[in-house]
């Protein structure tokens, strides 16, 4: 008859392996992108360096439709924008805003500003589940943008903004296409518009203590206060969710 130590060595292994089949079947964190514009945008992804491109960088995503795919493991970091405006006729493609080199499938380029941009930090898996997120305008408005967790777990709030601000954009930070006479099609920041130190938060304005809000990034932030508007923004804006299954990056309301 086997011993009372074999029953329980036996029944710890069983458990050991239903565990580590549990986690392995238990379904990673997905990026799902929604386009609620009435037109077709071009979401475009970059990661910060040392991280793969997801999706070869850029697609077309036509409006009311999304496309999911999942994160990688571990860690991820990166941005998300929309580029607007774009034109593919005779081999060339083109957008008006966040255009990167002139291609749909970006391979790891930034886009040209003014872009409302998310930025993400996604640790999935191993001893750490957590993940970060914020809306920028730092670098300007091309779009509304939200990012919607699911299933996590604390505070995970819904962030970025909802208001189309090329409606209310001052004329001396709008981007027109084509330049001078066309529709309004981005709102430049401050730093893009003038240039200055002061404004890019630059040299002996790159502190803490020395960078400060302007008019122009009130303008954002009035209209938006759950994004950030300037290098140092504060109080941080950069929230954490604890093991979500999906984040949602909605274009448009």
């Amino acid at each position: 008859m086997a011993s009372p130590l074999y029953f329980s060595l036996f029944f710890f292994a069983i458990l050991y392996l239903l565990c580590t089949f549990a986690k392995a079947t238990q379904p990673g964190l997905f990026l799902t992108l929604v386009n609620n514009c009435p037109f077709t945008i071009y979401p475009a992804i970059q990661p910060n360096a040392g991280h793969p491109v997801l999706e070869r960088g850029g697609f077309a995503l036509e409006t009311l439709t999304h496309r999911s795919f999942p994160a990688p493991t571990v860690h991820w970091s990166g941005r998300i924008w929309a580029r607007t405006g774009c034109t593919h006729s005779n081999g060339h493609f083109y957008c008006a805003t966040g255009d990167c080199g002139h291609r749909i499938e970006c391979n790891g380029l930034g886009g040209a500003t003014p872009v409302t941009l998310a930025q993400f930090s996604l640790h999935h898996g191993g001893h750490k589940d957590l993940s970060s997120y914020e809306v920028s305008l730092v670098d300007g408005f091309n779009l509304p943008m939200t990012v919607t967790p699911h299933e996590g777990k604390g505070l995970c709030p819904v962030v970025g903004c909802r208001v189309n601000l090329l409606a209310t954009c001052p004329d001396k930070l709008q981007l027109r296409s084509p330049p001078g006479h066309g529709p309004v099609v981005g709102c430049k920041s401050g730093c893009q518009a003038f240039g200055t130190d002061e404004l890019c938060c630059r040299n002996h304005y790159n502190s803490p203590q020395t960078c400060r809000a302007s008019s122009y990034s009130d303008f954002f932030k009035h209209a938006c206060p759950a994004t950030f508007t300037y290098a140092y923004d504060r109080p941080s804006l950069m929230h954490d969710c604890s093991s979500p299954r999906e984040l949602k990056v909605i274009f448009c309301h």
